[in-house]
């Protein structure tokens, strides 16, 4: 058992609260082809985000809307973490969950501890890759129920800076309001580990079986289950 005295504790999803594999694989097959349909759109956020989408693939700046969405959907075979590709699968799946087409996933043993620590005061946030438009209804849509009753906030790349620089930690922490060492970060990736230690956070790694982290050197305490943390004020 790990035992960590803290006042926030910030999730991370992927491979964390959540199967790397169902997000590579059911979400993202629920994203591919409805891809060209939302670069079409006309709204603001979308064209944002077409526009670096173009300036990060390289394209053309006439590109089609076909050709944008085909070199989306390269990043997302390599799954690159790319900022304008999580925006519009963040619109995507926002609209699937609202819809009912689509649902998220959660190890057995997250929502239990989240409840357990949101009731003895720990405060919760959540800092992953994708999008806060995504991240809001993946919580919202857990076959446990509404989880986003217990998170007091989210951040992505975009509102918090990339996960393997330690300056998006120190941004997470003065949004919340907490002091590094009061903050306790839970994710399944080395380098995140290293970046949130720099910048002067606990971290508990998660070391789950199956994940593609699994096994890994995170130089911090590795567990392989919330059931395994203790988390006190």
């Amino acid at each position: 058992m790990t035992r960590i005295s803290a006042d926030v504790v910030v999730l991370d999803i992927e491979g964390t609260t959540s199967a790397a594999g169902f997000i590579l694989g059911d979400l993202y097959d629920y994203a591919r082809p409805r891809l060209d349909e939302v670069l079409g759109r006309d709204d603001d956020t979308v064209r944002g985000a077409r526009a670096d989408a173009i300036a990060e693939t390289g394209l053309d700046a006439d590109a089609t809307d076909a050709e944008v969405a085909d070199a989306l959907r390269g990043l997302m075979a390599s799954d690159v973490k790319s900022t304008p590709l999580k925006t519009l699968q963040g619109i995507i799946w926002a609209e699937g969950f609202a819809a009912g087409e689509i649902h998220s996933q959660f190890f057995d043993d997250v929502p239990p501890r989240l409840r357990a620590w949101h009731e003895d005061g720990i405060r919760l946030a959540v800092y992953s890759s994708g999008s806060i438009a995504s991240q809001v209804p993946w919580f919202r849509h857990a076959p446990q129920g509404d989880l986003t009753v217990l998170v007091e906030d989210f951040f992505d790349t975009v509102s918090a800076g990339p996960k393997k620089e330690s300056g998006s930690y120190d941004r997470i922490a003065a949004a919340l309001g907490v002091t590094p060492e009061r903050a306790l970060f839970l994710t399944d990736h080395p380098d995140e580990v290293a970046a949130a230690l720099s910048a002067g956070w606990q971290v508990v790694a998660l070391d789950r079986v199956g994940e593609p982290w699994a096994g890994s050197d995170f130089a911090t305490d590795a567990v392989a289950s919330f059931d395994r943390i203790e988390i006190a004020r």
